[in-house]
């Protein structure tokens, strides 16, 4: 009895779109998840996938840097998986491995894409708080903006010091009372 065709596909947000990943291929089913690929226990299609696989199913995921963000967590994930009779099969890399392989060539290829896609995401992490520094040393505001400017907030606790509840002044700004009390200070 052979076993079954598998997809597990990824992007990091629910903007991007996994239409290139397998694009074409006859799977008898797909799991799909729309978040950052940082840890597998995040990942709830990944964990229904992992659960789902049987013995003489094949797992297609289209490169190395879907399936793990990290050398550690993918040599995890591919043993398991080869230990419980699952071939996994990487297409933009084309590496497919099965229990049985032993081939040192093809673990050292394994081995490099994956810390590559470790380092990858090492410099992309590095650039970002390059990016967010220099923008703090430029004087840009980072983050979501105030719900309340300054001039509200003081306002805010005038009205509350003259005896108007939070749940009034909260609906009165269009904010929630727990937004409020940041901005009060706790005052109750």
């Amino acid at each position: 009895m052979s076993g079954k065709a598998i997809g597990y596909l990824r992007v990091s947000t629910t903007d991007q779109t996994t239409a290139r990943q397998l694009d074409g291929m006859v799977l008898d089913r797909v799991f799909e998840d729309q978040v950052s690929g940082s840890s597998a226990t995040n990942r709830p299609a990944l964990i229904q996938c992992l659960d789902y696989l049987r013995d003489g199913d094949v797992l297609h995921v289209h490169s190395i840097d879907r399936l793990a963000r990290n050398l550690l967590d993918l040599q995890k994930l591919v043993e398991e998986l080869t230990r419980r009779g699952v071939t996994v099969h990487f297409h933009k890399e084309r590496l497919v491995f099965t229990g049985n392989d032993g081939d040192p060539m093809q673990t050292l290829m394994f081995q490099m894409m994956g810390a590559f896609a470790q380092f990858e995401r090492a410099l992309i992490r590095s650039r970002q708080r390059e990016g967010i520094a220099a923008a703090k040393a430029a004087g840009k505001h980072l983050g979501r903006r105030s719900a309340l400017t300054g001039e509200q907030i003081e306002e805010a606790r005038a009205r509350r010091e003259a005896g108007e509840s939070m749940s009034a002044l909260a609906k009165a700004y269009g904010i929630s009372r727990q937004t409020l009390y940041v901005h009060l200070g706790g005052q109750a």
